[in-house]
C-alpha cells in the first residue's frame, strides 16, 4: 500500500515536471513561461520528496529539510523574479537607512 503511494507521488511529480516544460513551447511571454515552470517544477519535486519520504521514512530530516527549502526558496525566487521584471515605475519605494 505504502510503495503503491509512494510511486504515485513519485508519478505525479514527473507528471507535474512534463507539464511545466511544455508551455516553453508556446507563444507567451517569458515571464508566463518561467512563471508556469516554477511553479510546476516545485509542485512536481515537492510530490517526489514526499513519495521518498513514504519509500525511505528513515531518511525523514533531509527529506523535510528539502520539502522545506523548495516551498521557501521557490517562493521567494517567484517574488524577487516578479519584482526584477517590474517597470522602474511600478515598484515601491525601498526605504533607504542612511
Amino acid at each position: 500500500m505504502v510503495n503503491g503511494l509512494s510511486y504515485a507521488c513519485i508519478g505525479i511529480g514527473l507528471v507535474f515536471w512534463i507539464w511545466g516544460t511544455v508551455p516553453l513551447l508556446g507563444d507567451r511571454s517569458v515571464l508566463f513561461k518561467l512563471h508556469s515552470l516554477s511553479v510546476a517544477d516545485t509542485l512536481g519535486s515537492m510530490a517526489i520528496i514526499v513519495g521518498l519520504l513514504l519509500k525511505i521514512p528513515g531518511e525523514w530530516p533531509l527529506l523535510l529539510l528539502a520539502l522545506l527549502s523548495l516551498a521557501i526558496w521557490n517562493t521567494v525566487l517567484g517574488y524577487v523574479l516578479a519584482y526584477c521584471s517590474s517597470s522602474p515605475s511600478n515598484r515601491s519605494e525601498v526605504p533607504r537607512y542612511e
